[in-house]
């Protein structure tokens, strides 16, 4: 019944020791799964615009009725309509049901073309039920037997023929970051009526030249997909002879620069350590700002750059790291062309003793070379009614978004995260990205229980009202007031764009309140890449009040 169980699991665990290829040894002509494997922990890939350029796009469970339209509004009718799974036979949240050998079949995702799935993730069916008796197939290039086939979770949890974290049982769900690429075409089905899903793929442009997955290629590529999986769960902090340091105290107010050697170049590293935590304040209050060649790139509190959100809430991630010591650590690639700079400002009224590395390293600029960009966008209050969109950033021109840290305040115990995501690429009428609720955005399910911390090394929950790496969860309430931090960042499932990209989340809690919201998104742009956020002094210093019975 399982075709992944025809292969030896123990291959997956041969153990080689060589380097990562650079990434002139990277340059692929054909997209490929192991070609991919090199992809996702080759940041300076990261930083330039995709040498095979794709549209990310989603295919999930999210409402129907939302694309029903009803003029004059400006909006389709049911926009904001929260029915996004299927609980019954009349629900139509997928594309169609077929017959394949005489067995019944619901299909979740299509894409004709060459493409890649890069992300699936599906939540456990009850609040308490691991477990599913659905089977997935993946169809590639019109084939009529599928090349996966298996238990939807058993799969997908890290614990099978796909290896920890290539696959992920992260909390109420099982989710996957494994290539699956394919030059023709792709088509997901499962055997028992779908409940919520989703599946983002790459959609290559006509004429790219794609290797379609084959289940023998785990066994091919052991080695390098084991050693993907360690590289990515002990990611390498850049060194460098190169090295800018700055420290010292901040007044109330002050600010303090480091120049960045002259010439092309990239910050490979970046780490920033300050004197105290004990006021959680601090890590909002506190600013990280960057330009490079004049332009100002990055403007973005520290907690919400290095995925923090407020106070110190250590966790692990391939792109940023939060030690227990109070060392937060990027490894994003920041590349420039002739001159950058790094300051860093204290907008709190007491001073502020800190440390900031930065690991400079060589940089050959090219036309897909892009800047990194780091803004913040925070609101208090924001009511729950009407049902809205909230912005995290528009962007114009071209570049590629990788990623976000979401903090919010919620004032009630009841669970405030059935937003969804939509996200509206190059000018596009209706969202090719719409999800399916803010917590399977950020990679788990069943929000309103799942409150305990979790990490992963693209996406992690810091912090979930009192609790954090330092104090875990030990018992079943369903309790969400307070402060939460969600984090994602994206490797192969990179969102390019031509024109522009609009980021929006739903603000959909069960309750009618008030609630604090405050992002910090990252992007790669060119120079003339802009976007609708400002540095923000006054917001960052107007942080939501605990309700009384946190304080």
């Amino acid at each position: 019944m399982n075709t992944l169980r025809g292969y030896v699991c123990t291959a997956l665990l041969v153990l080689v020791y060589a380097p990562i290829a650079s990434a002139e040894e990277q340059l692929d002509e054909v997209v490929s799964f192991d070609s991919m494997l090199r992809e996702m922990t080759n940041r300076d890939e990261v930083a330039r615009f995709p040498q095979h350029n794709f549209r990310l796009k989603q295919d999930s469970s999210y409402n129907r009725a939302s694309t029903v339209l009803e003029p004059p509004r400006d909006k389709p009718k049911g926009w904001f309509t929260n029915h996004d799974y299927n609980s019954s036979d009349k629900d139509k949240n997928f594309i169609r049901i077929e017959e394949n050998g005489g067995r019944k079949e619901w299909v979740l995702m299509e894409d004709d073309g060459p493409g890649a799935i890069v992300r699936s993730w599906m939540p456990w069916r009850g609040q308490n039920k691991s477990t599913s008796s659905s089977i997935i197939r993946i169809y590639l290039d019109g084939e009529v037997e599928p090349v996966i086939e298996g238990n939807e979770f058993e799969l997908f949890q890290g614990e099978g023929i796909v290896p920890f974290p290539l696959a992920h049982k992260s909390l109420r769900s099982a989710v996957s970051f494994l290539p699956i690429p394919y030059a023709k075409g792709c088509r997901v089905t499962v055997s028992e009526r779908p409940f919520f899903y989703q599946f983002t793929y790459r959609e290559y442009d006509e004429g790219t030249s794609v290797q379609t997955f084959r289940m023998e290629y785990l066994q091919t590529n052991s080695s390098l997909v084991q050693e993907t999986c360690s590289a990515l769960l002990a990611p390498k902090d850049a060194s460098s002879s190169n090295e800018q340091k700055l420290a010292g105290t901040l007044d109330c107010g002050q600010e303090m620069s480091v120049d960045l050697p002259e010439g092309a170049a990239a910050i490979r590293g970046l780490s920033v350590r300050l004197g105290s935590y004990e006021d959680p304040s601090v890590t909002r209050t506190v600013v990280l700002k960057m330009e490079f060649d004049g332009k100002p790139t990055v403007w973005c509190p520290l907690g919400d750059f290095f995925g923090s959100g407020i106070g110190l809430n250590p966790f692990q991630g391939w792109y940023r790291t939060v030690a227990e010591d109070g060392t937060m650590s990027s490894r994003w690639v920041m590349p420039y062309r002739e001159s950058g700079a790094i300051s860093i400002v204290n907008l709190g009224a007491e001073p502020v003793d800190f440390e900031l590395n930065a690991a400079v390293g060589a940089w050959d600029w090219d036309d897909r070379s892009m800047y990194f960009h780091a803004a913040w966008r925070g609101q208090y209050p924001v009511p729950t009614r009407p049902f809205s969109d909230w912005n995290y950033v528009t962007l114009k021109g071209r570049g590629v978004y990788v990623g976000d840290t979401l903090t919010i305040m919620n004032p009630v115990e009841k669970w405030w995260g059935e937003g969804d995501e939509k996200i509206f690429v190059d000018g596009e009428s209706f969202p090719s990205i719409f999800g399916t609720g803010t917590e399977d955005y950020y990679a788990y399910s069943w929000g309103g229980r799942s409150t305990d911390f979790y990490e992963h090394p693209f996406h992690a929950q810091t912090r979930c009202t009192v609790y954090n790496k330092l104090n875990r969860k030990t018992t079943d309430e369903r309790n969400t007031q307070g402060f939460s931090t969600e984090t994602r960042t994206r490797a192969l499932d990179t969102m390019p764009f031509e024109k522009s990209l609009q980021l929006d989340m739903e603000v959909w809690s069960g309750t009618d309140c008030n609630m604090g919201y405050a992002v910090g998104a990252y992007w790669y742009g060119d120079s003339k890449t802009e976007s609708n956020r400002e540095p923000d002094p006054d917001g960052a210093l107007s942080i939501p009040p605990l309700p009384e019975e946190m304080k």
